[in-house]
């Protein structure tokens, strides 16, 4: 206050020194500070994101259905007029925008925590491709960030490259969701959208699939590094029908963000969990961040710690019409040593010992 009252007093005086010294004083006060309030703008990118994740689906399924009762009950019904004729959109790579994926907020989202894309290897343009992305975390920030946005300069990094994040099939049939996932080049997870994109799409097309799923998820927390691996072989199937490039990635420090409560296997709160993934194809998960005030406090923002993006050499693969278990067991073996080797490269350079080991399940 009594900055205010002397840069005021300052203007008042007339002179061209005065009213320099009290433009210097009016913009050093704490709450025009630009550090800080790249900092709250950062909170803001963050938050709006875990909302728009946790909530945004369900919320506006309800606002519509609402609407349908009110006076604008026009704009519901077109709107789900239209959602009929627009139903299997997401399925064919959905409707990107470079204007959505260049939006100043995601790189305060970046910056948030931060996060970076490192690539090891030049990718062809005459090829299609399928990233694992590991480990899942809570909510896959790292895998967002950097394959959703251009943020991290995905494009520039891999240029010709067209990337799309594969995610749950359900967030599809949420209403306005399904269109803001589908700007950010956001596609469901299944067999008939990874079937187009891969033979009719053309080429350069990079599918990211978050490979250990909700199952992985569970077992997400600080100072752990394991994948849920061993038994997922139905991606490397898709790569060797289509003749797509297996791309493996690591993203170090997706499970420092958050902090969850791990059930033990048997018990009721893990019982809960296996059904909702098999019965929904999520799992709840009960974990919490940093307060939106004070990092001292529980809330639902992620904890500001680096996120460093590996994309790792990819790994040739035949197109096979019908590949035997033989051949998919060759080509998995061959994906998880090298996801190893990508990890035990670059582990000591971000921060974890030489004799940190990837678990794989």
């Amino acid at each position: 206050m009594k900055t205010l009252i002397a840069a005021y007093s300052g203007v008042l005086r007339g002179t061209g020194s005065s009213i320099l010294s009290a433009l210097q004083d009016l913009f050093s006060i704490s709450w025009l500070n630009r550090s800080q309030v790249e900092k709250q703008l950062q909170v803001i990118s963050v938050l709006q994101w875990v909302l728009t994740f946790l909530v945004m689906g369900v919320s506006c399924s309800v606002i519509l259905l609402y609407t349908f009762c009110t006076d604008c009950w026009l704009i519901a019904v077109l709107y789900f007029t239209w959602l009929v004729f627009d139903w299997n959109t997401p399925k064919k790579g959905g409707r990107r925008s470079q204007w959505v994926r260049n939006w100043a907020m995601w790189r305060y989202f970046r910056d948030y925590f931060p996060i970076q894309l490192v690539k090891t290897h030049n990718l062809l343009t005459t090829r299609n491709y399928i990233f694992g992305y590991h480990p899942h975390g809570i909510m896959g920030l790292g895998a967002f960030c950097n394959f959703s946005t251009e943020a991290t300069e995905v494009s520039k990094k891999f240029p010709g490259i067209r990337p799309y994040l594969a995610t749950l099939a359900g967030n599809f049939r949420m209403p306005v969701l399904r269109e803001y996932l589908m700007s950010g080049g956001i596609c469901p997870v299944n067999q008939d959208t990874i079937d187009y994109l891969l033979s009719k799409n053309g080429s350069g097309n990079a599918i990211i699939i978050v490979v250990g799923g909700a199952a992985e998820s569970l077992s997400s927390m600080p100072g752990k590094n394991a994948v849920t691996l061993r038994h997922r072989k139905g991606f490397v199937k898709l790569a060797l029908r289509h003749g797509a490039d297996l791309v493996p990635i690591y993203s170090f420090g997706e499970n420092e963000v958050y902090k969850q409560v791990i059930f033990e296997e048997g018990s009721w709160g893990r019982w809960v969990q296996k059904k909702f993934q098999k019965y929904i194809g999520f799992a709840p998960c009960i974990f919490h961040g940093r307060g939106l005030f004070s990092s001292d406090t529980w809330g639902l923002l992620p904890y500001p710690k680096p996120i460093t993006t590996v994309v790792g050499e990819p790994i040739t693969i035949p197109k096979l019409e019908h590949p035997t278990q033989q051949d998919i067991d060759l080509y998995h073996a061959m994906y998880m040593e090298a996801l190893v080797n990508l990890f035990d490269r670059h582990k000591t350079k971000f921060g974890l010992p030489e004799t940190e080991v990837l678990e794989v399940t």
